[in-house]
Parts: C-alpha cells; sequence; structure tokens
C-alpha cells in the first residue's frame, strides 16, 4: 500500500555488508551454476542483531518499491538499463540524495472485490504539486479516466527530509478523487520513528 526511500537506512557500512555476504556471492553462484544474472536482482532483507538475512529474491522492480526509489535517483536510468541489457552494468549504486515516498491509492472494495468503473479526476492537480502520479489500475473510457484495478494510483513525492517527502505525498493525494478511494496513512512513519 506504499513505500518510503530514505538514504539514511543503510549505513555505508550496512551496504558493504550486504553486497559482500548476499549480493556478490549470489551472482557468483550463478555463474558457477553457469546460469548467469543479467537485470535486477532485487534482495528482500531483514536486518537483525547478527546482520542482513535474505527474505526472497525478485528479479525485477517490485511495486510500490521502485516508484519511491526511483523517485530521488539521480542516475540515467536508459543508460543504467542499457548497460545491464549488454550485459555491462555491473553493480552499481546511486549517490545519496534526499527521501521519496510512494503511496497507493486503492479502489472501493480492494483487496477482496474492487469495484471497477469509478471516474478519476485531480491528477493534473496532484502533478502540479510536484509529486508524480503513476498509473497501475486505470483505463480510459471515453474521455473518462476510471478505475480498473484494486491498485490504482501510486502518488509519488521527493524531498530533502522524510518529513517533508511524506507532507508532499499526501498534499498530492489529496488533490485526487474516485469514488471509494482509500489508502493508508502512516506510510513512512516507521522511519520518522527510527531518526526521532
Amino acid at each position: 500500500m506504499g513505500a518510503y526511500s530514505d538514504w539514511r537506512i543503510l549505513t555505508d557500512k550496512q551496504t558493504g555488508v550486504i553486497l559482500d555476504r548476499i549480493m556478490v556471492p549470489t551472482l557468483a553462484q550463478m555463474r558457477q551454476d553457469e546460469t548467469p544474472f543479467t537485470g535486477f536482482l532485487y534482495a528482500g532483507l531483514m536486518m537483525t542483531a547478527d546482520g542482513p538475512k535474505i527474505l526472497e529474491f525478485n528479479v525485477r522492480m517490485g511495486d510500490p518499491e521502485t516508484q519511491a526509489i526511483l523517485h530521488s535517483y539521480d542516475g540515467d536510468l536508459a543508460e543504467l538499463l542499457n548497460l545491464m541489457a549488454g550485459g555491462a552494468g555491473g553493480m552499481t549504486r546511486p549517490k545519496r540524495q534526499g527521501c521519496s515516498v510512494c503511496l497507493t491509492l486503492a479502489a472501493s472494495g480492494y483487496p477482496e472485490a474492487p469495484r471497477t468503473g469509478d471516474a478519476i479526476s485531480g491528477i493534473s492537480e496532484a502533478e502540479a504539486t510536484g509529486a508524480t502520479v503513476f498509473h497501475a489500475g486505470t483505463k480510459r473510457d471515453g474521455q473518462q479516466l476510471v478505475t480498473s484495478g484494486g491498485r490504482v494510483l501510486g502518488v509519488t513525492a521527493s524531498g530533502d527530509t522524510l518529513q517533508s517527502a511524506i507532507d508532499k505525498a499526501y498534499q498530492a493525494a489529496g488533490k485526487i478523487q474516485f469514488a471509494g478511494m482509500h489508502y493508508r496513512k502512516d506510510i513512512g512513519q516507521k522511519g520518522l520513528k527510527r531518526w526521532s
């Protein structure tokens, strides 16, 4: 239902441990097994007192994490994707820069039985605040944009601090309307508690 990205989540030391103990050995083993990997290798981790523990790997960019991560990415994503497609991308690490929050706006009845066909308005107004609105469960019905799935929109905003990114994302989400729209009101709060 949402995600946040804050450069303070991992220290340089923790990032090094993740690369050295999880990512590099995983890629090396895949090469050794003659199944080399090219693309996005997304590691779902749990940080414990004994260090990072792997929960899952995905070989794609996930939603809504990707929106939060890439909204404040300072590199050239097209260049990175091109390098990866050619097998030359390697592991890159973007510069630490700001914070981002993505809110998932869900349809009435989500997740059990999402209603579709509800008219959506306010996207231009939301984007005028500086947010980016990603479409997930939308379609055109004539000239009207309507809901067509459970997870309808991802409203993403960035800021210099996590609090400012949260404020901007919720301000933008408040500009959007469709019948039965709902979203969590606590996205990013765990991060704020971490550094308060």
